[in-house]
């Protein structure tokens, strides 16, 4: 009797522990998006409109359509192609824009070209070539043409994911190799962009202002307006030069709209997932790899809960958990959202409570209270064989 009560007391402890599971906490307005909320009557507008008083822009504003339309400005990196009337191999040759943005005439003369159009650097150096004598004042004895478009360094901040020093614009070395065998005058570089930039830098946030993305060139600076880079209209994707800076404005609210594969966002984000429920005993069992993990930009929960194998199996083991783990992206503040797996498989209000993914998340799954009362006697009994087999023999 005295055995039979011990046994009993130490499975009603067990079972008391994995009787429900504690629902996580967050900081107060750590949600930042409606379907992180169990009851959407609890949701209430979470806009925080960013302030730009702080935003240091130059005297200048110019036109979106006056960056657009404006021809390419070489910078750092940049190949052009000098020809001189009546000079073979001297001066006419090929030349490489050095890290500071200059040429080197003849070894000695030092011509500063970034931020000037192929046509304004020609004159420049016309000019100092005739200075310094090298040749007469002609018309027309300087020619310069763009042999190569390269990579520049460009400053993205704001509503973006990852901001900081972006570099685009990178050419393969196949690519550069058939540029310059090219005997055609100029270069077009896709990849140097503004749309490039906003990409490179993690996408723009859930939570941007599309209609207030400024780039400042210099003493002179525009707004720009990229809502249609999400809606499908045209939009003015300017060419960059080097030392532009890119700020994104935010909303301060969590937009729908911005979540998906677009010009401006990311095409795919990486998650962490974890399975280790039954009857699946690890992550490889489950299937979970880089294939799984590597989702596209607009994501929901429920389709993440596949990809991990959290949803189907057994009727045991069908009244799964499973946890979400982000980050807010415009405080930063952690955030942790528990869903059960078949309410949000089968209740009719799923997409109120199924939460976008965001990069980096991590989500993980949770066995079923069947599944854990069934341990939990698997357990017991593991333990007290051993009693009572050294009891029957004693």
């Amino acid at each position: 009797m005295t055995n039979r009560t011990i046994s009993i007391a130490v499975m009603a402890a067990l079972l008391s522990g994995c009787a429900t599971m504690e629902r996580p906490a967050n900081p107060i307005n750590s949600q930042y998006a409606p379907q992180q909320f169990l009851d959407q009557d609890s949701f209430q507008s979470l806009c925080r409109p960013a302030s730009l008083s702080g935003l240091e822009l130059p005297a200048n504003e110019v036109s979106s359509g006056m960056f657009a339309a404006k021809p390419d400005l070489l910078s750092a990196g940049d190949r052009v192609r000098l020809n001189i009337a009546g000079d073979e191999d001297s001066l006419s040759r090929t030349y490489v824009l050095a890290a500071n943005g200059t040429v080197t005439l003849d070894g000695r003369y030092n011509i500063q070209l970034t931020g000037k159009t192929v046509v304004e650097a020609e004159r420049l150096i016309a000019r100092k070539l005739v200075e310094e004598g090298l040749i007469r004042g002609l018309l027309n004895s300087v020619r310069l043409r763009l042999a190569e478009l390269g990579g520049v360094s460009v400053a993205v901040s704001g509503a973006v994911f990852e901001p900081g020093m972006i570099r685009v614009g990178e050419r393969q070395a196949e690519t550069r190799g058939v540029n310059l065998s090219n005997s055609d005058s100029g270069d077009r570089n896709l990849r140097r962009s503004l749309t490039v930039a906003l990409r490179a830098a993690g996408g723009i946030r859930p939570d941007a202002d599309l209609s207030a993305v400024y780039l400042v060139r210099g003493d002179q600076w525009t707004r720009v307006d990229l809502n249609g880079a999400i809606s499908g209209h045209a939009i003015d994707d300017i060419p960059l030069t080097s030392n532009d800076r890119i700020i994104v404005g935010s909303g301060g609210c969590f937009q729908d709209a911005l979540v998906k594969p677009s010009q401006v966002t990311a095409p795919g984000i990486r998650v962490y997932m974890s399975n280790l429920s039954r009857p699946a005993a690890s992550n490889s069992s489950s299937s979970i790899n880089s294939d799984s993990t590597s989702l596209p930009y607009g994501t929901r929960l429920s389709q993440a809960m596949v990809a991990a194998n959290c949803v189907g199996g057994s009727g045991m083991n069908a009244a799964r958990k499973v946890v979400l783990m982000s980050r807010n992206p415009i405080t930063g503040q952690s955030v942790v959202i528990q869903r059960s797996v078949e309410k949000l498989v089968r209740y009719a209000n799923r997409d109120q409570k199924d939460p976008y993914l965001m990069p980096g998340d991590s989500l993980a799954c949770y066995d079923s209270f069947a599944m854990n009362v069934r341990d939990v006697i698997s357990l017991v009994g593991e333990t007290a064989s051993p009693y009572f087999l050294l009891k029957n023999i004693d």
